[in-house]
């Protein structure tokens, strides 16, 4: 699933069957090459949905089973929040330090929120070779030389 595909997708409680709040950016954590969190906007109860509280990821909706799942960010995760940590429309480094292009989306797991690839120039690169993401660059490890 994309990211371009998931922002502004709603958040259902599955309590009440209300919409509780709208995806807004996604957290990612390079160590772990996942997903961790979800920004949220329109909500009465927070800013951040941790990726443990999320029910599903579907086509349409992202599930919680209570409203109150939608809080403010725990250290690690505040840590991860702002522009400086976004992936997206960031200038992509391999761990040479040759300049690959720009991330134009990510492509994750809505299960797990493992990072499958970031799409560089709209080209994927396998979410494994995510390194870091600093305030101007992501980093991936160098592609291995080919024959």
């Amino acid at each position: 699933m994309l990211f371009s595909d998931s922002r502004k997708r709603k958040i259902v409680c599955t309590s009440t069957a209300e919409t509780v709040g709208r995806v807004s950016g996604f957290v990612v954590d390079p160590a772990l090459r996942r997903v961790v969190a979800v920004t949220v906007k329109k909500s009465q109860d927070g800013d951040t949905l941790a990726w443990p509280q999320i029910s599903g990821f579907g086509p349409d909706a992202v599930t919680i089973a209570a409203p109150d799942d939608i809080g403010s960010a725990d250290e690690a995760v505040a840590a991860l929040l702002g522009k400086r940590h976004a992936v997206l429309r960031k200038q992509v480094l391999s761990s040479d330090g040759d300049r690959l292009g720009e991330v134009t989306d990510v492509d994750f797991d809505p299960e797990t929120g493992a990072i499958e690839a970031v799409l560089v120039d709209g080209a994927p690169v396998d979410g494994a070779r995510l390194i870091g993401v600093g305030s101007f660059a992501v980093v991936v490890k160098a592609a291995p030389d080919t024959p």
